[in-house]
Order: C-alpha cells, then sequence, then structure tokens
C-alpha cells in the first residue's frame, strides 16, 4: 500500500503473506510463465514488484527462478523485506516518482500486486510502469474484482457496508472492473490485454489478474 508522506506510512512489523497470496499466486505465476518461451533473449527474466510491501509477494516469485526487485515507499517494509529476503533486491521510492536512472526500460515484467485500488492516480501507475519496460514488455495487475453481480449481491445481502467500507485508514479508493481497467490500460496504449481471475466463485471472484504489453514508444 502506498502513502502520501511518511507521517502516514503504512507500517509493516512482520514478513508472512498477505492472506490474497493464497489464491493469486498460482495464477499469477502461470501469467508469468507465459512470457518465459516469448523473451528468448532472457536467460533470467527481470521482474519489476512495484507496490512490494514486506517482500513476501516479491520471495515467491524469485523462488521460481526469476530476478526480482521491488519497489515500496513504506521505510519499514523497505527495511523487513532487505533484511528477510536476500533473494531479492529492495528500493524504496513511490510509485508517482519511480527512480529512473536505476530502473528505466530494464524489466521484462513489471507487477503490481493488489495496489492500483489503493491509489488516488492510478493512471500514474499505468504510466510509469511503461518506463520500467523493455520494448514488447508486459505489464501483469491484480485488483479486487468488481462485476454487476458481485455488486448486486454485496446489496442484497447487506454486505455492502462492510465491503466498501471508509473506516480502513489507507484502504481502497478505486475499484475496478473488467471494462474500468482495460479502458484505463488503452488510455496509455497497452495491447493484448487479457484477464484471469482467482478466489471464490465465478462471477464472485475476489480478485482479477490483466496482463497486457507495451510495445514502446
Amino acid at each position: 500500500m502506498i502513502s502520501s508522506s511518511n507521517e502516514y506510512e503504512y507500517s509493516y512489523s512482520e514478513s508472512k503473506s498477505g492472506h490474497h497470496h493464497k489464491y493469486l499466486i498460482k495464477p499469477l505465476i502461470e501469467m508469468i510463465s507465459e512470457y518465459v518461451d516469448i523473451i528468448e533473449h532472457q536467460k533470467k527474466l527481470r521482474i519489476l514488484d512495484i507496490g512490494c510491501g514486506n517482500g513476501s509477494l516479491s520471495n515467491l516469485i524469485a523462488q521460481q527462478g526469476y530476478e526480482v526487485v521491488g519497489i515500496e515507499e513504506s521505510q519499514s517494509g523497505v527495511k523487513l523485506a532487505n533484511k528477510t529476503f536476500p533473494n531479492c533486491r529492495f528500493i524504496e521510492a513511490s510509485i508517482y516518482n519511480l527512480p529512473d536512472t536505476e530502473l528505466g526500460e530494464k524489466f521484462d515484467i513489471v507487477i503490481a500486486a493488489e495496489v492500483i485500488e489503493h491509489l488516488f492516480y492510478p493512471k500514474e501507475l499505468v504510466k510509469n510502469a511503461k518506463k520500467c519496460l523493455k520494448p514488447n514488455g508486459h505489464l501483469i495487475l491484480t485488483t479486487p474484482y468488481h462485476g454487476y453481480l458481485k455488486n448486486l449481491m454485496l446489496a442484497v445481502s447487506g454486505k455492502m457496508d462492510k465491503h466498501f467500507t471508509t473506516l480502513w485508514d489507507g484502504g481502497h479508493i478505486k475499484f475496478f472492473s473488467v471494462a474500468t481497467m482495460t479502458a484505463l490500460l488503452e488510455t496509455e496504449n497497452y495491447t493484448n490485454i487479457k484477464f484471469n481471475f482467482a478466489g471464490r466463485f465465478p462471477y464472485l471472484w475476489k480478485s482479477m489478474l490483466c496482463s497486457s504489453t507495451f510495445v514502446g514508444n
């Protein structure tokens, strides 16, 4: 999760995986593996994990044989990640101000898992990811799924307030459907947009995973 200043930093005190990793990791790794044969020139795919939190997801991805760099604004998150997961590299930086000299056009895949829904300016994530990708690189986003049936079920079951709670500091402020995620990516000229889903039942999914390709300017 990304905060706007250290005063409101999201603090991390333990290195265990998030609850959402249980249902996201398998389809996420499958989505990454689809690009292995496509990116033949690279012996070891380089992956940038934007908004990596405590580094636990970066570590799970690195265990599959990929080179992973994590970006996180939370100072405590980066400190914990560097201490716990030496097989990855972690950098303290904001999604809105990525260090271009270190990251520019250096990655085959950029990932942001359950991050974009926390951002006031989600387009900046999609835009800045392009700067980090090699030509024909790939962006993979995951975010809670929202569709008409799911939202209807939330309303009918009386769970709307709990799901869209305003009482979670630093919580979700943007809610994406397949249509709105597609529109966002298309505004930044991403192509080959594909979706997969994870958690719960069809059309009541917990999260959606979206892969896309950026050919380059």
